[in-house]
């Protein structure tokens, strides 16, 4: 066996598909060659715009409207929108056009009114519990069924009021590395019982029974306690189960769980009670048996014992030791309970990665900046991580106000500069959307599990406690080096609540993704280290502009959907109008015909990963990718795939009066032109290899704005920098 060869075969298998639901006991597994996308509707300026909805890449007749294009092999794993905003949607598969209805979609107008189940139309493809509609989840549709793609992913809607949304995809690297080939899917499929089944089994034990279990009750008699230790090398933690009295639970949501593996300097889990098992506080206004009824974690009530059961259910491994506290007590006579269950872990510990749940309270937002939830630089102790984000819990009110909810999601992956994940919404986030209607709910995947409609219906003090969870296990978020997850506090960050956060994620402290190269395009010196050729690029051009960070100035006025409740500084006079985001400069070049250039990459690479920094005013960029193979003798490009980056800094915005209203044709240009974006080269055409030689080939794409309207610019093939990243196998 060659050595690339050999490489390449200890890369692990991805559980893609329905098997990501099936084989969660390898939520901890390294996605080596693996990228997850968000897209969505978000206001393209940074702002609030009709709460974010009806941003649309591109269009064509009355009922195409474009609001996510992918190239590529991938699988689009989560799909939101709220209500039956936008049905018919049009889910286009490789070219196949499959039609989905929601049951408002006939009678929008008095769709809340009439129907007391809402339903996918076909139901089929689409049973609970991986899709729920508006009517459970209050305000949202939520489609978790995997749809496979071999080629292209496009989805369009045909009515434009209130159109909002947002979706994960996965695009793949390496085919060879997937548990099941990816078969275009198509809207006669129904998803395996057995997957249903197992869903369903939330807010149950699912894990393994007749394993290793240490069992055991501490008094809460000093300020930290040991709940238990376990010695036992190359093991993963299959189920954390604790029973604490329901009369002294709300004096125990704020203690924290601390657990520490394999003796390191710091806990990896580090986060109060209420909040790690998914809800900002124990307090149960309504006494229901499940407050939090999540697939990983949940809590429940078992009022006839007097007990609440908290139980998680993520996967833990460790190689050496486990240890497992409570701190932060007010020392009494309170007895808990506990139960650990473990086994063997049966991934290779460089292809595993150690669970996380990070907490972060932030009560004083910073005005015009997203809170950081979670950057990994440097946490711990370590500065590169390896693995996947995987959720959050947390608490957006202290205070029962839910416009706070506007706050988008921003999530950067592995030092880019442009948000990987971008969303519409804290609440749609969540699952919900409207803010629930105030009302709480809980799903396996996402909720809002606790805190009050309105404050003045708050029947206790942590009943003014809003929070929400997100979990995520087919579509989580691989990442190589760093993970840095950012909400906004607020449509345009200025929102004054208190914030806190729990993030959820798996990572070892070693990269799998290494810096190897860069190129300046338009550098004459390091253009010419590169062998960089392009005969028909343009001169170096010069641009001024910034990346989709947020808003760039604070807003002169506040918006509407504040309400009375939103307080803000009193200085903000002072500080209304001031700049956040200066605009940067950069300079490259663009073609419409071939780039060619030569790259270091590590000769130890399962596979390479370019990130191009790109003017984003040219429209639908589009390219061949070839890499030379000069093995065996041979002298020959080998095709890579395809790069594509829909849309372009010009965007459609519709938002018609009513519910049935004609499309507008609103044309919208933001002074966001920067942009960085990703493009994987397979394993099998760079291992073993420590240089590259890539040819970039600029595909035409006349796709207009509309049928009848251009985009401002004739699509080209921008280029204003390329880095070069080598996936590696973690040296852990």
């Amino acid at each position: 066996m060659a050595q690339s060869e050999e490489k390449n075969s200890k890369l692990p298998t991805i559980p893609v598909g329905l098997d990501a639901y099936r084989m969660w006991d390898q939520w901890p597994l390294q996605r080596i060659g693996v990228r997850a996308y968000m897209r969505s509707t978000y206001d393209r300026s940074g702002g609030n715009e009709w709460a974010d909805a009806s941003h649309y890449l591109f269009a064509r007749e009355e009922d195409h409207n474009v609001s996510l294009d992918v190239k590529g092999k991938g699988m689009l794993y989560f799909f939101r929108a709220n209500h039956w905003h936008g049905s018919p949607w049009h889910f286009i598969v490789d070219g196949n056009d499959y039609v989905v209805k929601e049951s408002g979609t006939d009678d929008p107008v008095n769709a809340k009114r009439t129907i007391r189940k809402s339903t996918f139309i076909p139901s089929k493809p689409f049973p609970e519990p991986l899709n729920w509609t508006w009517g459970t989840t209050n305000g949202a549709n939520l489609i978790w069924t995997p749809m496979p793609f071999n080629e292209s992913f496009r989805i369009a809607y045909s009515r434009t009021f209130y159109g909002t949304g947002y979706y994960i995809y996965n695009l793949f690297a390496n085919e060879n590395q997937l548990s099941q080939p990816l078969k275009s899917w198509n809207i006669k499929q129904e998803p395996d019982k057995d997957v249903l089944d197992l869903i369903h089994k939330a807010g149950t034990d699912i894990a393994p029974k007749g394993i290793a279990t240490k069992t055991g009750e501490v008094v809460l008699d000093k300020e930290t306690v040991t709940l238990a230790k376990i010695n036992k090398p190359s093991s993963v933690v299959r189920a954390f189960k604790m029973k604490i009295p329901i009369e002294q639970s709300l004096d125990l949501d704020r203690v924290f769980l601390k657990v520490t593996w394999d003796k390191n300097k710091h806990p990896s889990i580090n986060a109060p009670l209420s909040m790690f098992f998914g809800a900002g506080t124990f307090y149960n206004r309504e006494e229901k048996e499940y407050l939090v009824k999540g697939f990983p974690v949940n809590i429940r009530y078992d009022y006839e014992k007097g007990e609440l059961e908290a139980s998680c259910y993520y996967p833990m491994p460790f190689f050496k030791s486990a240890k497992f506290e409570l701190t932060g007590i007010r020392p009494g006579k309170t007895k808990v309970a506990y139960e650990i269950r473990y086994e063997p872990l049966k991934i290779d510990k460089q292809l595993s990665s150690y669970f996380h749940a990070t907490y972060t309270d932030i009560p004083n937002p910073e005005l015009g900046k997203d809170m950081v939830y979670l950057d990994t630089k440097g946490i711990e102790g370590q500065q590169d991580w390896s693995g996947s984000f995987v959720g959050t819990s947390f608490v957006f009110s202290h205070n029962g106000f839910l416009p706070t909810l506007e706050g988008d999601p921003r999530f950067f992956f592995d030092d880019s500069q442009t948000p990987q994940a971008y969303g519409t919404g804290t609440e749609e986030w969540g699952g919900g959307g409207d803010y629930w209607g105030g009302k709480n709910m809980t799903l396996p995947f996402a909720g809002h599990p606790c805190g009050t409609t309105k404050k003045e219906n708050a029947k206790h003090e942590k009943d003014l406690i809003e929070s929400a969870y997100r979990f995520l296990l087919a579509d989580m978020m691989p990442f190589g080096k760093r993970a840095v997850i950012r909400f906004e506090h607020g449509g345009e960050n200025l929102s004054t609540e208190h914030y806190e956060a729990v993030a959820y994620w798996y990572g070892l402290p070693k990269p799998s993704l290494v810096l190897t190269d860069s190129i300046d395009v338009g550098n004459p010196e390091n253009e010419r280290l590169h062998a960089y050729e392009s005969p028909d690029a343009s001169a170096v051009q010069t641009i001024v502009s910034r990346y989709e960070w947020g808003v760039d100035k604070l807003p002169t006025k506040v918006a509407k959907e504040w309400g009375s409740g939103h307080k803000l500084p009193e200085n903000y006079d002072e500080l209304k109008g001031k700049e956040i985001f200066p605009a940067q400069e950069k300079d490259g070049r663009y073609t419409r015909g071939v780039s060619t250039f030569i790259v270091d990459v590590s000769k130890d690479n399962v596979g390479v990963l370019l990130r191009r920094t790109l003017d984003y005013s040219f429209p639908n960029q589009t390219a061949n990718v070839f890499v030379l193979d000069e093995s065996n003798g041979q002298h020959e490009w080998k095709k890579a795939g395809i790069w594509y980056l829909a849309g372009s800094n010009t965007c459609i915005y519709s938002a018609p009066k009513g519910e049935l209203g004609k499309r507008q044709k609103v044309v919208q240009t933001s002074n966001r032109r920067l942009r960085d974006d990703e493009f994987m080269i397979p394993a099998t055409l760079t291992s073993g290899k420590s240089k590259l030689k890539i040819k970039v080939e600029f595909v035409a794409n006349d796709q207009g704005l509309f049928l009848d309207m251009p985009f401002p610019k004739e699509s080209a093939w921008s280029e204003l920098d390329y880095k070069v990243y080598s996936y590696v196998l973690p040296e852990f």
